[in-house]
Formats: C-alpha cells, structure tokens, sequence
C-alpha cells in the first residue's frame, strides 16, 4: 500500500492555496475557490487535497494534489482513480498533481502518467509529478512558499546547516507556522546529525515528543501492532507495534540503519518499551541506547 505522508497536507497547503496552485501548475493567474472533500464513499482511503480552481480562460476546475512520502508503483493507477472520483461528484475537470517527498530507492523512475489496453480498448491518465529531491532549496528560501518550509532540509542543497537554520528563521517569523518546527526537524533528521538539529533550533528535543507528528508514528505503529493482534494475540500485537514505532523513531533521530540496532530490543517488555518510549529523545547515540540496554539486563531478576 502506497504510504500516504502523515503531514497534514490540507493544513499545509492551507497556508497558501493560491501561491500552493500557481507553484504546482506554473500558472500565476490561478486562485483557488475553496478546499472540497476528497473522502469517496467507493473507496477507504482519502485523497490528500481536493481544491476547486479558477482560471480567466477555463473556467471552474479541480486540483488534486496527493502527496507520498515514497513513491508507490501502484499509485499511476491510484491517479487514475482518484481523478475519474473527483470529476464524478463534482462534475468539473481535474488536474491531478502527485509530490513525492522522498526518492525512491535506487533512484527509479517515477511515472507520470497510468495507461492500460485491453482488447484494442485504451485507458489512459495524465498527472504531473514534482519530486522535492529535484527543487532548489535557494528557491523556496528566496520566495518562500510556507506550505514548502518544512520540507528545506530534504530539497536540493538544503542539506546544509544554514539553509535549515534560515528556515527556522522564517517559521518563527509567523505565528501560525511556528508550529511546523517539529516537521522540519523530522525532515532535518534525514540529513543533519541530532546535535546540529537541536543546536541550530535551540530547543529541547521535548517539543518534539510533545508534536503531533510524533504522535502519529506513534499511532501508525500501534495500529500495526493491532492489526498483527488479531492473529497473535493481542497483547503481542502491542508490543510489537510500540517496538515498531520506537525503532523507526531512534533510526531517525540517531541516523543509522535498522539493521544496526541491538537485537536486545525485540526481547523488551511492554514496561521497558514505555520507558524507553520516553527516553529516546535524550539519545545522543547509538552508545546511550546500548547503555540502557545493558542496565536493563542488570535489574532483570
């Protein structure tokens, strides 16, 4: 399943939804009319967001914009048919947009367009496709566009320490996207090393924990963990969805690869689990989680 990026994208792009469509169309004389649900009763998962637009020399006519952390190899059909969702009920044309915030592994090709052929019948859908990867940070920071502030630290050339920092800057230079700090420093972590996060944002890595992005790879990995319940039991499935989220969160925030971390956090109980839950922001290194581990051994009886 393709996996959908837990941003608030409508939020984001609510920021700035006339600078968000001219960015993503190249047309400066668009403006968007209004935000419109995108939760089709003939599917289970929701488009990210559904805007109506207007242009002098078309009329009336519907952005969808679906932003994914990766790019998915089914979401060319997906495209397909979240454009064909949003022309039925709303009877307007669609302008399907798909941004992919993360490359893919090895760099494959990220199709821009769905196309199907049986028995001599032809399907086809167009959409355009922006990877971030590919924009320049310099842009964004000169002309800056909030709904793409957080996202600096992973565009082009924005891996640099004082492009992330000029960011921040220009977060807190609004109240209502002082907020997004916590999102930035999420991206930040894929470059930067946590102790230059935290000396360029200057702040406890508290706010973070406290964040409701953290909060939903929380509840992304207990939902998993629920789901594995219902062939293992309960019990297990928690345990395994916590461990799930709090090995995604120490990857991130320590910079290195799954598979370096101990193999003594598969044998953790549900208690130290929750302890380490609340620690893992204190780790500066790989050197702190192995310390605590191995005092976790000594108070086992």
């Amino acid at each position: 399943m393709a996996q959908k990026a837990d941003i608030g994208s409508k939020r984001l792009i609510s920021l700035a939804p006339d600078a968000w469509l001219q960015w993503v169309t190249g047309l400066t004389q668009i403006t968007s009319l209004e935000f419109l649900s995108a939760d089709f009763q003939w599917i289970s998962r929701e488009g990210d967001v559904l805007q109506k637009a207007f242009l002098p020399e078309q009329g009336e006519f519907l952005v969808l914009t679906e932003l994914q952390l990766r790019f998915d190899r089914r979401m060319p059909q997906r495209m397909r048919l979240y454009a064909a969702l949003a022309e039925e009920r709303y009877g307007l044309l669609t302008y399907p947009v798909l941004v992919n915030i993360l490359p893919p592994p090895r760099n494959a090709a990220t199709p821009n367009f769905y196309q199907s052929e049986l028995l001599g019948l032809q399907a086809r859908q167009d959409y355009r496709v922006i990877n971030l990867w590919e924009i320049d940070a310099d842009l964004v920071l000169q002309q800056p566009l909030p709904t793409l502030l957080p996202f600096v630290p992973i565009l082009q050339g924005g891996n640099q320490p004082t492009k992330v920092a000029r960011a921040v800057q220009l977060l807190r230079n609004q109240d209502q996207l002082r907020d997004l700090e916590p999102l930035l420093a999420f991206f930040a972590g894929f470059v930067l090393e946590t102790q230059i996060i935290q000396e360029i944002m200057r702040w406890d890595m508290e706010i973070l924990r406290e964040s409701p992005w953290y909060n939903q790879m929380i509840q992304e990995g207990l939902q998993q963990g629920l789901q594995q319940g219902l062939q293992q039991g309960l019990q297990q499935g928690l345990q395994q969805g916590r461990l799930a989220a709090i090995k995604k969160s120490i990857v991130r925030l320590l910079g290195i690869n799954l598979q370096s971390l101990p193999r003594q956090l598969d044998n953790l109980s549900i208690d130290q689990l929750e302890e380490l839950q609340d620690l893992v922001f204190d780790f500066t290194g790989i050197a702190d989680l192995e310390n605590w581990l191995q005092q976790q051994v000594k108070e086992t009886p």
